[in-house]
């Protein structure tokens, strides 16, 4: 399980990860049991409450003191007066990094899983479709996933003048795509040397996509740059520069299923401001796939919990999610939940964990 890049300051004197298991015995099952009840019910959790379900016998005096330790290391709060406490985000960052013991994915989880999404139609977009709603339908939360990178195959490469130290270079893909993108040049550059790095792009296509041109390309300059024009080489360098690891902003979109399902544990006024302010931040799309795409460097399953994430700050949602791999074992995309930050962290993490897995061992396999 994989942490957001930015991490919570140490707790108790001591760093995140050995953290949880030095704190004393008590303090971490009082500790445990609060966000364990919390996640449960949703309701805070007081003394007397938790003097019952401790596996130790304390009376609600001591705990009464240890949950005040627990407030000033920032772990836990009351939410209003004379209440009992509810977990802090930094107390649930906590409890997820040293406490959770995540459980084993349900024999009929694994089963709808591999039914319905290995089921559903073969094309990319359906079975991406259908793995977002199952996993909104079994979380009960809202379904997200980032579609993979589209790999354009190109047809056709030309370098065109466009003003005093500019060229455009004009990619046309097999399926008709036409994508401009402009570079800084020479000035006084020659028709010949545009003419030139056209013909050395283009004779190396052969229905390549983009990131196999990049990479040829790379390899021949290294060897044969005395057999191009200079200019024309710097050009050629250019433009492979500039799309060798660029992805299109138009290449990837986001699917959401499920928002509906979000109101169903709504009970007050606070938390159906906070759902419209998590309807608001899932329009801003393209904010959505920055966040996702930051779980893509990660080897599993990523938790984003409240302000980790600029962009649900204001809703206090927490994002889990795992990237998920094409035929030849890339990244191509992520795939995951959101919800309140009260979400059944346990159970979720390996339902998105195992349909990553799923959708990688479809995608790209034979029809």
């Amino acid at each position: 399980m994989q942490s957001p890049p930015t991490r919570p300051d140490p707790l108790l004197g001591l760093s995140p990860a050995p953290g949880a298991a030095q704190l004393a015995e008590r303090s971490r099952e009082i500790f445990r049991t609060i966000v364990e009840s919390y996640l449960d019910t949703g309701e805070p959790v007081g003394s007397r409450t938790l003097s019952q379900r401790l596996p130790m016998s304390l009376s609600p005096a001591s705990i009464r003191n240890v949950m005040a330790d627990l407030e000033d290391a920032g772990l836990i709060a009351a939410p209003h007066t004379s209440a009992g406490r509810i977990p802090t985000q930094t107390g649930l960052r906590f409890f997820v990094d040293g406490l959770l013991e995540v459980g084993a994915l349900t024999e009929d989880n694994r089963r709808a899983i591999e039914s319905r999404v290995a089921g559903s139609a073969r094309s990319v977009s359906d079975l991406l479709g259908e793995a977002t709603s199952l996993l909104s339908g079994l979380s009960h939360c809202a379904g997200l996933v980032v579609t993979p990178t589209r790999e354009r195959t190109l047809r056709h490469v030309e370098f065109v003048q466009a003003g005093p130290g500019k060229v455009l270079v004009v990619l046309v893909s097999e399926d008709g795509s036409v994508e401009n993108r402009l570079l800084d040049a020479p000035l006084g550059l020659p028709a010949a040397a545009l003419v030139e790095a056209t013909n050395f792009i283009g004779a190396r296509l052969r229905g390549r996509t983009l990131a196999e041109v990049g990479e040829v390309v790379r390899a021949e300059l290294a060897q044969r740059r005395a057999e191009l024009d200079a200019l024309s080489a710097r050009l050629v360098e250019a433009g492979v520069a500039d799309w060798g690891g660029a992805e299109s902003s138009f290449a990837r979109s986001l699917i959401v299923r499920g928002q509906a399902r979000l109101l169903d544990d709504v009970t007050a006024a606070a938390d159906l401001e906070r759902i419209r302010l998590l309807f608001d931040d899932l329009e801003r799309k393209e904010d959505v796939i920055q966040l996702l795409d930051l779980a893509k460097t990660a080897d599993g399953v990523s938790i984003f919990i409240g302000a980790e994430s600029k962009l649900f700050s204001l809703s206090g949602s927490s994002v889990i999610v795992s990237p998920y791999r094409d035929a030849k074992d890339r990244i191509v995309g992520a795939i995951g939940v959101i919800g309140p930050t009260r979400l059944n962290y346990a159970r979720i993490i390996p339902m998105v964990d195992y349909t990553a897995r799923v959708l990688g061992r479809l995608i790209g396999a034979p029809g």
